[in-house]
């Protein structure tokens, strides 16, 4: 009789591809580490940790992205840094708290994925291999290849046919340096939180960073391609056109505008709310390239890192009990779907909340509703 589904593989030799350096892949790595001793590989774009804006701050919820921390082991080096009321922190911190707890030479820095194929299918789902070919001609083999390379990712398109659409929003991020001695206004208004305003399909929000920036985020309804003639490389073109489309709005508010040092464009997209894909043995998703959805209820990096924490414990279980790792990960793509449809839901719905004809008055509804009618915290 064949028992061979029964049997651990060796964690030595079982092979783990995590494709994508975000805090979805990042966690991943570090419960299998740090949790369940497994070894993997991360294969990141970018060519350094500095490559690239890793945006502003992020709310980190009790029940998903800290109890995802705390199952690596990392929530008390977390709350060393954790801001308010224990749960605010900047997204470039968390990933660099994330990145020093792996192993050396687990990241590969600069690796482009150009291709994934199955190389070998037979009777025994728990062979079934897959190897990835990179930009620079490398390939190399792996047991489980993880997809966790965002909003456009490459290993997305060998298990579904979905692509991200337009939300019908277009961000613009900013950031104004040293905002207590530089920009005075700004950092008043902002204190050492959030601010924002609304109005009329437009809107701007503020976040105090760690490191005394202040990180905004203009936003405003427009067709995908609308602000595609700006050169965003020189900051005076789309200040002059921010300008000119708050043009009636306070000089207070239009301050992060004209003292912003660069514009970073920011399509808003997103995956179906009911994404679901055939599960394939061998490759699966995780994060945004699973189930992106839009920033307006805070719960994206939530979900990509409970979707860390969860997969690792998957993985565990095919590693270390010698569970069939076909039926194994397609019970992980089922929990995670049924985890994340409500909030990818509450996300879609908070656009138009937030982005109407008549914002901001969704919004006050909302906190009035959730603080019982009562004033509302300041």
């Amino acid at each position: 009789m064949d028992t061979s589904q029964n049997l651990a593989p060796d964690a030595s030799q079982f092979k783990i591809a995590v494709v994508g350096g975000g805090l979805g892949g990042l966690t991943l790595a570090s419960v299998l580490q740090h949790a369940y001793k497994i070894k993997c590989t991360v294969f990141e774009l970018d060519d350094t940790v500095d490559s690239r804006s890793q945006g502003g701050s992020l709310d980190l919820h009790f029940d998903s992205g800290q109890l995802a921390l705390k199952k690596a082991g990392l929530l008390d080096q977390f709350r060393k840094h954790a801001r308010y009321q224990g749960q605010d922190t900047d997204r470039k911190l968390l990933r660099q708290i994330l990145i020093d707890s792996l192993n050396d030479g687990t990241i590969q820095w600069g690796k482009k994925v150009n291709k994934v194929e199955e190389v070998s299918k037979n009777q025994d789902k728990n062979s079934r291999r897959h190897t990835l070919t990179f930009q620079d001609g490398q390939t190399e083999t792996f047991d489980l290849v993880v997809g966790a390379d965002g909003a456009w990712s490459k290993i997305r398109k060998f298990v579904s046919e979905a692509t991200p659409f337009y939300t019908g929003i277009f961000f613009a991020e900013v950031c104004l340096s040293n905002a207590d001695v530089n920009h005075p206004t700004a950092s008043k208004l902002v204190g050492n939180g959030t601010y924002m305003a609304l109005q009329d399909n437009k809107g701007l929000l503020c976040q105090r960073n760690g490191d005394g920036s202040i990180r905004g985020y203009i936003m405003i309804r427009i067709e995908e391609n609308g602000v595609s003639h700006l050169d965003f490389s020189n900051p005076e073109i789309p200040r002059n056109y921010f300008l000119e489309r708050l043009s009636d709005w306070d000089d207070s508010v239009k301050v992060f505008i004209k003292e912003a040092t660069y514009f970073i464009p920011r399509g808003c997209y997103m995956l179906p709310t009911d994404h679901t894909w055939k599960s394939h043995p061998g490759v699966t998703l995780i994060g945004d390239a699973a189930h992106l959805m839009s920033p307006f209820a805070g719960e994206g990096a939530n979900m990509a890192m409970l979707d860390g924490a969860n997969l690792a414990a998957a993985i565990s279980e095919i590693v270390h009990d010698g569970k069939d790792l076909a039926t194994t990960i397609e019970n992980f793509e089922r929990e995670m779907h049924n985890i994340v449809t409500g909030p990818a839901i509450e996300s879609a719905e908070n656009i138009d909340m937030f982005m109407s004809d008549d914002a901001p008055q969704g919004v006050v509804d909302f906190f009035t509703m959730a603080y019982g009618g009562g004033a509302i915290p300041q």
